[in-house]
């Protein structure tokens, strides 16, 4: 009688919604069941929380077979506590309790946090730790902000030191391998003086005395202590995520297991992620879903006040003495026809057929749709200022025509937010109205989209919009049944501050690969001497399948 391997385990830091949780969760190993087991995950927003323990109960069914409760619940026709109430999920409600929890890194009791590992552990050795600290004192955006604010108070900011919480994990139960990510400003923040990253690599390689770690790239490979740290750097478009979207993450591997699988060293390569010869547009992401029209803010809104706003877009033109001038407003005539069939402006849940046809790669397709969803999630627009429909519309037909999103300096005089003037040699934050290229990856999709849609216009002119959360959840690779509790403000901060599922997934297949690698075999001598002291008797391979 054959018995499935064990599933090897996952503790997931700082989850927020669940991004690195659902790529680990979508690796199948060679017997078609999942690979890896997220035992603990734990975030401190309460709303966050609520999503990631969403789609913990989700994934306790297999892949196609969620009971038709869930799809009720996300489309809005049943309450949370309708959902928890049906017995068909009461099971799965109550393993995604144990597994997913609401709770403070720095500020929970360690004790209570450590129990939490240990029962998910449940005494299996070879694990997985994954997870990012908060972001907000190592990006370049935070930096600026916080240290203009305060210098002393930025220096001593909790969120500098976070990623202690995450050794502190290594620390105590040294895990076979660790995956961290962060944003790239971490590589150039300082603390009191000092690069924050060489104390965190420093801390990571020896997180005590008789432990150690390599850590490794996942995309570059270099003898032993020759990584720079731009080497550390995945971009995510270079592996078919339509999102310019780069971070630091490291591959950390207990030093004992690497010294006995030899597979590191003779193919070095099977360990780093692939790259795409083609990288994935905004468009290919966007495919199959309905066109929207955006909304009026500070006015009465109605497709009718909507549409005579777009109308008066080309006004918006006049005094521009740029040659540019009659092809941008011929252009803007073209979509005010297409916009004027823009008569919906979405919903928390829009019942419709998504067929992206042959504008998405299959691949794609495959990783995003769910027929049993029949329709789409929290395809929703904001409401817009006048003025700033005539903005969005003139950047994206500008973007249509030149193939490349203009920046304030291209825009019409009339065009400029009032604190801009067209004659000024430095323009601040030139770039304060982003359009989207559909033929290329975005720009990268951080929490700031909650803010506004400024930087995330549609490439669409018809739609002279931004970005609706579902929108969002594409770039970021969320697939369309992934649910986004709180507000629609919540939700799009949620998913700028995700990890990419789908390049968690690949990022995870590259784990698997080494934990199925052979290890060479140990001595009982070599163990008790202390000189391999965590390794297996013996080799392994996590896809062979036992007799029990």
């Amino acid at each position: 009688m054959q018995r499935k391997r064990d599933q090897i385990p996952v503790i997931d830091l700082f989850a927020g919604p669940g991004g690195l949780c659902e790529g680990f969760s979508s690796v199948l190993d060679s017997t078609g069941e999942r690979a890896f087991a997220v035992k603990v995950s734990i975030e401190k927003d309460p709303v966050a929380h609520r999503t990631l323990f969403l789609r913990s109960i989700f994934r306790k069914f297999p892949r196609g077979k969620a009971p038709d409760c869930y799809y009720e619940y996300v489309r809005g026709n049943l309450s949370r506590e309708q959902f928890l109430d049906q017995p068909e999920i009461k099971d799965a409600a109550a393993q995604a309790a144990n597994e997913a929890k609401c709770a403070e890194l720095g500020v929970t009791p360690p004790g209570i946090v450590d129990e939490w590992i240990r029962k998910g552990l449940e005494n299996q050795t070879e694990w997985v730790l994954i997870g990012g600290p908060p972001c907000q004192a190592y990006s370049l955006a935070g930096r600026s902000r916080l240290r203009s604010k305060d210098v002393k108070k930025f220096e001593s900011d909790a969120k500098h030191f976070l990623y202690t919480e995450y050794l502190r994990i290594i620390q105590n139960f040294a895990p076979t391998v660790f995956v961290m990510e962060n944003v790239k400003g971490m590589l150039n923040s300082k603390n009191s003086g000092k690069r924050i990253f060489e104390q965190i690599l420093a801390d990571l390689k020896a997180p005590r005395p008789d432990l150690s770690y390599e850590v490794r790239s996942f995309v570059v490979h270099k003898a032993d202590g020759k990584l720079d740290p731009n080497d550390y750097v995945i971009e995510a478009d270079d592996h078919g995520i339509p999102q310019s979207r780069h971070r630091v993450i490291l591959f950390g591997i207990r030093s004992d297991v690497a010294a006995v699988t030899p597979a590191l060293s003779e193919r070095p390569e099977s360990f780093l992620l692939r790259k795409l010869m083609k990288k994935v547009g905004v468009s290919a992401a966007l495919a199959g879903l309905p066109p929207l029209r955006s909304r009026l803010s500070q006015e009465t809104d109605s497709p009718e006040a909507w549409i005579e706003a777009v109308r008066a877009s080309p006004h918006s033109l006049k005094g521009w003495r740029a040659p540019l001038r009659s092809v941008i407003e011929d252009t803007m005539e073209k979509f005010i026809k297409k916009a004027e069939k823009q008569d919906t402006s979405g919903a928390p849940f829009v019942e419709t057929e998504v067929a992206p046809g042959g504008a998405m790669p299959r691949s794609l397709q495959d990783w995003y749709l769910d027929p049993k969803l029949g329709g789409v999630l929290h395809h929703e627009t904001r409401r817009h200022m006048r003025s700033d429909l005539h903005r969005y519309m003139f950047a994206a037909c500008f973007a249509a025509t030149q193939k490349y999103a203009p920046d304030l300096r291209n825009f019409p005089p009339r065009l400029l937010p009032d604190h801009v003037n067209v004659d000024q040699e430095t323009i601040p934050f030139k770039d304060r109205f982003r359009v989207q290229m559909g033929q290329h990856p975005s720009s990268t999709v951080v929490a700031h989209i909650k803010k506004d849609g400024h930087y995330y216009i549609h490439p669409d002119p018809g739609q002279c919009r931004s970005l609706t959360v579902r929108e969002a959840a594409r770039l970021q690779t969320f697939p369309d049944n992934y649910f986004f509790e709180g507000n629609r403000t919540e939700q799009y901060g949620q998913i700028g501050n995700a990890v990419p599922p789908l390049l968690a997934k690949q990022i995870a297949q590259v784990i698997l690969d080494f934990m199925s690698s052979p290890r060479t075999q140990v001595s009982p001598a070599e163990v008790v001497r202390g000189a391999v002291p965590h390794a297996r008797l013996g080799a392994v391979n996590f896809d062979d399948a036992t007799m029990a």
